[in-house]
């Protein structure tokens, strides 16, 4: 089968997977999007949503690790804190969108430090955050962790009838498979030789987190958090001097141009299965029903072949054994029409989608007007 056949079959291999959840299609003021979400662990770690609202559009992509509390908590708060904070203000900025990552990751300690005395191994969920937000022909991105957002953009040509597509990463990964991440641990953690550890051939923080930026994991932030003996997986038997793990996002600015045509925001599952420039060209290649649901298939289709199986073996491993496969993956593609970046305020249903849950409602961005 060649390339372009198996891609034909994309949408066929989907069915019948119970741990896949999807929107196929979506309207927000300044073009499409669609979601698509297949659980691996037994309990879902990854949480996502999309808010539409008159002349924006809202994207976050939460991948817990360490249990569900940290994606589910940044899920229901987030983007909250940014409606409140750019209310204030009366304008979404880059510091807008720290400020409510400064919230999320407080009230959270505050949920750790309030619960931990009945579930102890609260301190050890932590979760990946990347938001997006398109506001006045601005694209906002804040990252913390190994979750990823790419940019889709047409190739100048003077043959009209060219579609190349170019990829563009938009974040860098906070993790320590990455040169630069190891080199700023190093020198923020001069006196702590075992700041890094390589176990098994993957580098880890404190032998224990690959990312070394998330929302939670706060016995990794702070001493009153830390873990005993009696949960080895997560004790530091020498202490927390300091932070090994930071909260602080990483915050980029893009003023939407003409070829911009789509943003790709996924979890680590994706990436770990296809490239940047691969991923754009299968959404550039296709029509946008389904489009992230086929990203996701590409994935599972890479998975299980990995493992001398086919998707459709793959499909009847149950969640928690599914792990052992991939991970939970989270995938947003979000459309930029460039006729829509002109309207002031396209009218679109004011809705708020969480992904897998499928949970629909009106949206805070409702409240807020520019």
């Amino acid at each position: 089968m060649s390339r372009d056949d198996d891609d034909d079959h994309d949408h066929d291999d989907m069915e019948g997977d119970s741990l896949l959840w999807s929107r196929e299609l979506g309207r927000h003021s300044l073009g499409d999007f669609s979601m698509a979400v297949v659980q691996a662990n037994e309990v879902i770690e990854d949480h996502s949503q999309v808010e539409t609202g008159n002349g924006a559009v809202f994207v976050g992509v939460y991948d817990g690790h360490g249990g569900p509390e940290a994606s589910r908590y940044i899920s229901d708060h987030l983007f909250s804190h940014l409606m409140r904070v750019s209310r204030e203000r009366g304008v979404i900025t880059k510091e807008t969108l720290r400020a409510a990552f400064s919230a999320t990751e407080k009230g959270f300690l505050t949920l750790v430090r309030r619960t931990r005395g009945l579930k102890p191994l609260i301190a050890a969920a932590g979760s990946c955050c990347l938001v997006g937000v398109i506001w006045k022909g601005t694209l906002i991105i804040a990252n913390v962790g190994d979750s990823r957002a790419v940019l889709g953009s047409s190739m100048s040509s003077n043959d009209s009838r060219s579609n190349k597509i170019v990829a563009e990463q938009l974040t860098n990964d906070h993790n320590a498979a990455q040169e630069e991440v190891r080199q700023e641990l190093r020198s923020s953690h001069p006196d702590d030789p075992r700041i890094l550890v390589l176990k098994q051939g993957v580098w880890r923080i404190k032998g224990i987190i690959q990312v070394s930026r998330s929302i939670g994991d706060a016995y990794l932030k702070r001493p009153e958090f830390s873990l005993g003996p009696s949960f080895p997986r997560f004790h530091l038997p020498e202490g927390l001097k300091r932070p090994v793990l930071l909260a602080e996002p990483c915050v980029y600015t893009r003023v939407l141009q003409t070829n911009n045509k789509f943003v790709i925001f996924a979890s680590d599952g994706l990436w770990e299965h296809m490239s940047n420039q691969q991923a754009v060209e299968i959404v550039n290649k296709h029509p946008r029903p389904g489009i992230a649901r086929r990203l996701v298939r590409r994935a599972m289709n890479i998975a299980a072949k990995k493992k001398g199986m086919t998707y459709d073996d793959l499909k009847k491993v149950e969640r928690g054994v599914r792990r052992f496969f991939h991970d939970d993956i989270t995938v947003a593609v979000i459309f930029i029409d460039n006729e829509l970046l002109m309207v002031e305020k396209a009218t679109v249903p004011q809705l708020s989608i969480k992904g897998f849950s499928h949970t629909v409602g009106p949206s805070k961005f409702s409240l807020f007007s520019s």
